[in-house]
C-alpha cells in the first residue's frame, strides 16, 4: 500500500492504495543504507483522525478524507524515516512511540533538533511539504513508531480548502518554530552545565537511569563529545551522577534539577 520512492528514504505512495491496507505492485522496501530497517507494515486506521484533537475538529467530510486516504505506517526503531536531500510525499501524523529530528554537518557533528512524539507531527515535513523542499535533517526513530500518512496531494488539497485544516497545522507549525528558537538560544549563549543538567533530568525520567553515551549527549546540546565529558566527570565528583559504560545513573536527582532551574 505503501512504496517507498527509488530515491530511498523519501517515501510515496498512491492516494488511492492508501486507503486499502495493501502495497502497490511496484512497492520496494526503503534503502536499507539510508534507512537502516524497514518499515514492517501498514494497516487501516479508521479511527487515527480522533486522536488529534485539531483534526478531530474537522467536518465530517474531510474527516472522511483523511480516513479513506491513509493509512498507518509502522516502523522499528532505529529506522531512518527521512533523510537530507529527499523529498516528502506523505504527512505523517504520530501515533505511537518517539522520533529524534537532527541535523548532522558535514564534519560528522550532531545536534538534536527536537523529537515528536505520539500525538504530534513533523514540522520539517510540514515545512518541506509547504516549500517543496527537500529535507535538510534526518528523522530517526528512537522507538518502534507507528504514524498514520496521507499523501502530498492530500495535503495540498486540505491546506487550500480547509481553514480548520489549516489552522491545526500552522499551529503545530509555530509552536515547534518558537521551540527551536528557544533552542538556538540555549546552545548560543546558555551555560552548558545547566543544559546538560536539564537533559540528564529529563532524558532519565523517574527511574535516575538512562543507557547512552557521552557522544550522545553531545549531540543532544549541540556541542563537543569532550565538553560533555568534563562536564559529566564534575557531576561524578560532587556526587551527582554514576558513569558506567553507556549508561549515566542520577545519585542527586535534586540538584541537578536546582540547577537545571536556571535555563528557565
Amino acid at each position: 500500500m505503501l512504496s517507498a520512492r527509488r530515491q530511498c528514504g523519501a517515501w510515496r505512495s498512491s492516494p488511492c492504495d492508501l486507503g486499502k491496507g495493501e502495497r502497490s505492485d511496484d512497492s520496494e522496501l526503503p534503502c536499507a543504507s539510508l534507512l537502516g530497517a524497514a518499515m514492517t507494515g501498514t494497516v487501516p486506521a479508521p479511527d487515527w483522525v480522533e486522536r488529534f484533537a485539531g483534526l478531530a475538529r474537522l467536518d465530517a467530510p474531510t474527516r472522511a478524507v483523511l480516513r479513506a486516504r491513509s493509512a498507518v505506517l509502522k516502523m522499528p526503531e532505529g529506522a531512518l524515516i527521512f533523510g537530507p536531500g529527499k523529498s516528502p510525499e506523505n504527512m505523517l501524523f504520530l501515533l505511537d512511540g518517539t522520533v529524534r529530528v537532527q541535523q548532522v554537518s558535514e564534519g560528522g557533528h550532531e545536534i538534536v533538533l527536537y523529537r515528536i512524539h505520539a500525538g504530534q507531527s513533523c514540522v520539517l515535513t510540514t515545512a518541506c511539504l509547504l516549500a517543496y523542499e527537500d529535507y535538510a535533517a534526518e528523522g530517526i526513530a528512537e522507538t518502534p513508531v507507528s504514524a498514520a500518512a496521507i499523501p502530498r496531494d492530500v495535503f495540498d488539497e486540505l491546506v487550500a480548502q480547509s481553514q480548520s485544516f489549516r489552522e491545526f497545522v500552522f499551529a503545530a507549525f509555530s509552536k515547534r518554530i518558537t521551540d527551536l528558537f528557544r533552542m538556538i538560544d540555549e546552545v548560543a549563549f546558555q551555560r552548558i552545565d545547566v543544559r546538560l543538567a536539564h537533559s540528564l533530568v529529563t532524558l532519565t525520567g523517574t527511574d535516575d537511569h538512562i543507557a547512552t553515551t557521552h557522544q550522545k549527549l553531545a549531540a543532544e546540546l549541540g556541542t563537543a563529545r569532550e565538553v560533555v565529558s568534563r562536564q559529566l566527570q564534575e557531576f561524578q565528583r560532587r556526587g551527582w551522577v554514576q558513569l558506567g559504560r553507556g549508561a549515566v545513573t542520577l545519585k542527586d536527582r535534586t540538584a541537578l534539577e536546582a540547577l537545571a532551574r536556571h535555563r528557565d
